[in-house]
């Protein structure tokens, strides 16, 4: 089959630039779509060897600044590309509406990681609603894209939902039916997983510090997490960088550390030496971070909702606070560090992790693909 990739632009590397970096290691010779690529940012980098084809729309200053405002070019800068040629099409979509490339010979899985969530009202990492005029575009301007998104929708092959929580919104928002395959982690190597850092540390040999980090933007709710730690005085660590890094420097206290982007070994050695992994995104699509700390033996505290319900095993992987207030994580900061802290294995934890190895994401991937090639799926 002459396959292609296409995902949304090629700027930062988080979840879904992972997923992508899966599917171009199963088809390395399939050319990835885009919108645009930022050479020099963290998913340029990670892809600089593979064939990629921007669009139009990449070729302008500051694409990367104007492709939200101008979202309503969307449409004309997936038609501009010409997928008649392939068999099929992968596409890897959540912001952009990057589906609906079926036609003819032509058939798509879509890698569906969530609808775009500015089009149905789940939080996203601008506070657009603001600004009055803007407040007025984007819901002028939504209301037409996600007519187009629906359309798109209904052209696909097949959907395959990264959770069932997505799941549960491709069939509400695209009346669609999909499969669920979750998304890949690499684990960690045994030299990394057994790593401790030095300095302050227990017993067992796990530090004293708790480890969040990812995409430091709006709706992962990392202001909350500071605002409890600033409370009870205890470190954190924080890798990641996002449009609410400055703000969120600003309200930290002395015991919490920014540590900006690092790499995979890093972040591997640092999930391996935390106390535990802290996550409070609201309806989180699936959640990656809390499986690598798990794969990283290490248990994890989130918000009860979204992704975390389908990765945490309660009590034995983690544990949950049930409100989004710094009183209710602080609750549950307490009760796993005087509890749960002295009888969650790091075995179990692990073996959580396997669930959602890269190796079961490309058998799954690749099965569905010959059912879709046999005329099956």
């Amino acid at each position: 089959m002459k396959i292609a990739l296409v995902h949304d632009y090629l700027k930062e590397y988080g979840g879904a630039e992972r997923v992508l970096m899966a599917l171009h290691e199963i088809w390395p010779e399939a050319p990835i779509y885009t919108i645009f690529w930022k050479k020099n940012s963290p998913a340029g980098k990670a892809f600089v060897r593979a064939k990629i084809v921007q669009s139009w729309f990449g070729y302008l200053p500051a694409a990367d600044k104007l492709i939200s405002p101008l979202r309503f070019l969307i449409p004309l800068i997936w038609r501009s590309f010409d997928f008649s040629e392939y068999d099929l099409v992968v596409s890897s979509a959540s912001w952009a509406i990057t589906k609906g490339f079926a036609g003819g010979k032509t058939k798509e899985i879509c890698y569906c990681h969530t609808p775009p969530r500015y089009l149905y009202g789940y939080e996203t990492s601008k506070n657009w609603q603001k600004n009055p005029l803007i407040r007025i575009y984007t819901a002028v301007v939504n209301f037409f894209m996600r007519r187009y998104d629906f359309r798109q929708a209904q052209k696909v092959t097949v959907f395959v939902a990264n959770s069932r929580e997505v799941q549960k919104r491709i069939a509400k928002f695209y009346r669609r039916e999909s499969v669920v395959i979750s998304p890949p982690i690499a684990p960690p190597t045994p030299e990394v997983a057994g790593w401790r850092i030095s300095g302050s540390h227990d017993s067992s040999g796990v530090n004293n510090y708790y480890l969040t980090g990812g995409r430091l933007e709006k709706s992962k709710n990392f202001d909350l997490i500071i605002r409890a730690f600033k409370k009870l005085g205890w470190p954190l660590l924080i890798y990641g960088r996002g449009s609410q890094e400055k703000y969120l420097r600003e309200i930290a206290s002395k015991n919490i550390e920014f540590l900006g982007w690092i790499s995979e070994e890093e972040k591997w050695r640092l999930l391996a030496g935390c106390k535990a992994f802290v996550c409070a995104a609201t309806d989180e699509d699936f959640g990656i971070t809390p499986v690598e700390a798990q794969a990283a033996g290490r248990p994890v505290i989130a918000f009860r909702g979204g992704g975390y319900l389908e990765t945490i095993v309660e009590e034995k992987t983690g544990i949950f606070f049930n409100k989004l207030t710094v009183e209710d994580l602080i609750s549950a900061l307490r009760r796993y560090d005087d509890t749960y802290h002295h009888i969650m294995k790091p075995e179990d934890c692990r073996q959580q992790a396997k669930k959602f190895s890269k190796e079961e994401f490309k058998k799954k991937m690749l099965k569905l693909t010959r059912r879709i090639n046999a005329g099956i799926a």
